[in-house]
């Protein structure tokens, strides 16, 4: 007889099971101890009855407190009254390590107390559930750039040059000369183009933003992708339809989960179910200024506040385009016509979430691209390697970058980015 999950005992529904798991909670009485045992499928209670189990085991049982592993043996029976709809008559258990004073009772701990317990605090059902959602995510994002026939293709971590801005970059010492943790994987991923021509990517990338937010973390997981011979329309339209895919891979695998954390299901719907709203720099401000009455200044950035009241107006996301040229990066194509505004776009998630997706058709004229970079003081000896991909055989190409737990603080409602990864790296926090 092997060790059935939880799952799949309740799936059996009837007869002998064998189980392992934790205790998620225990009570009973002198003749009777109900315990709740969870592994990473399910709950599920577990009567233990002195008559059966004899006195011996019975005090075994008595002692028995939260996270305790144990193996059960018994019959499952449906039983509405309990916490998943089984039940389990236990015929003998062993314990397989007494756990005594678990740090973490439920509803008495800080937000400060479960980060620093962390690795503790991943196994309560809510997390459980954000990380299979997570889990889901991860494998929608492989299928999806598969299925469109993208290649997967990884670019070094270590690196001498910036692509998104010199204060967020991480330092390093490499064998005594100063290197830097990837900020993205675009520059090396425009060098493969000129060979796979479709790739995409998922690693960590590093931000040293001094920031203490709750949508900031400084080393998250990237879903990058990067396409020859695209049109900016191209970049926004896969990204449309990437975000639609792995939400509807989610609403399908995770129901359960979803249930768990309490997120309300009807806000994701419109997410597969309605065309994404498309609107340009400059039509988001008229919007703020007439419906938030906010007033932005033409060419600065859209800050979290401005981004947050203007997602609250829509159900699905916004692809904001064609922002000033000096807020975004050197490599990032100019309009035709307009030197001041690129062809770069920004997903903005509703409720608030703000950007998940940032991309852009790239700009492929050498001497535009060192003009750019001349301006912001960077030396051209340093992008090379870069430079050299215009010089021989360059073509129009673009691609985008999503921030892969926004996307899963997004799907889950959650409050905090942190609670999207296992454990969060941020300015104050690098333990667990």
């Amino acid at each position: 007889m092997t060790f059935l999950t939880i799952k799949d005992a309740m799936t059996q529904s009837s007869g002998e099971v064998k189980l392992h798991g934790w205790v998620y909670r225990s009570r009973g009485s002198s003749k009777f101890r109900f315990v709740v045992l969870r592994d990473s499928t399910n709950i599920i209670q577990c009567v233990i009855d002195k008559s059966v189990v004899g006195d011996d085991k019975f005090s075994i049982a008595d002692k028995l407190q939260l996270e305790s592993s144990i193996e059960i043996y018994g019959q499952i029976n449906k039983e509405e009254r309990a916490p998943s709809g089984y039940e389990i008559q236990v015929s003998d258990f062993n314990v397989v390590n007494l756990c005594k004073d678990f740090p973490i009772n439920k509803g008495d701990e800080t937000t400060e107390f479960l980060a620093d317990n962390r690795h503790l605090a991943l196994r309560s059902r809510k997390n459980v559930a954000i990380m299979k959602i997570r889990s889901t995510v991860f494998g929608a994002i492989h299928g999806f750039f598969r299925s469109e026939g993208f290649f997967e293709h990884q670019s070094p971590i270590f690196q001498s040059s910036q692509a998104e801005g010199g204060s967020t970059l991480f330092e390093v010492n490499y064998f005594g000369k100063p290197l830097y943790l990837a900020q993205t994987w675009q520059l090396h991923a425009e060098a493969m183009i000129f060979a796979l021509e479709k790739i995409y990517c998922i690693a960590p990338s590093f931000r040293a933003e001094r920031s203490k937010t709750s949508r900031h973390l400084t080393e998250y997981w990237h879903a990058e992708m990067e396409v020859a011979w695209s049109k900016f329309e191209d970049i926004q339209d896969y990204g449309e339809r990437l975000i639609k895919y792995v939400f509807s891979k989610v609403l399908e695998t995770n129901l359960e989960e979803l249930k768990i954390i309490e997120r309300d299901v009807s806000k994701l719907l419109p997410i597969v179910e309605k065309p994404f709203l498309k609107m340009t720099y400059d039509e988001a401000l008229k919007i703020l200024k007439e419906k938030c009455n906010i007033d932005v200044e033409w060419g600065k950035d859209l800050r979290t506040i401005e981004e947050e009241a203007l997602t609250k107006l829509y159900d699905v996301p916004i692809i904001c385009s064609n922002y000033p040229k000096i807020v975004k990066a050197f490599y990032m194509k100019e309009v035709p016509g307009n030197s001041d505004v690129v062809q770069g776009c920004d997903f903005l998630a509703p409720e608030g979430y703000g950007e998940v997706i940032g991309g852009s058709q790239r700009e492929e004229d050498i001497e535009k691209i060192e003009k750019r970079l001349l301006e912001q003081g960077e030396t051209l000896d340093a992008y090379k390697f870069y430079l050299d991909t215009r010089r021989y055989g360059s073509v129009p190409h673009g691609g985008f970058g999503l921030g892969v737990e926004r996307i899963i603080t997004w799907i889950c409602g959650l409050d905090n980015i942190k609670d999207s990864i296992a454990f969060p790296r941020t300015m104050l926090r690098y333990t667990p």
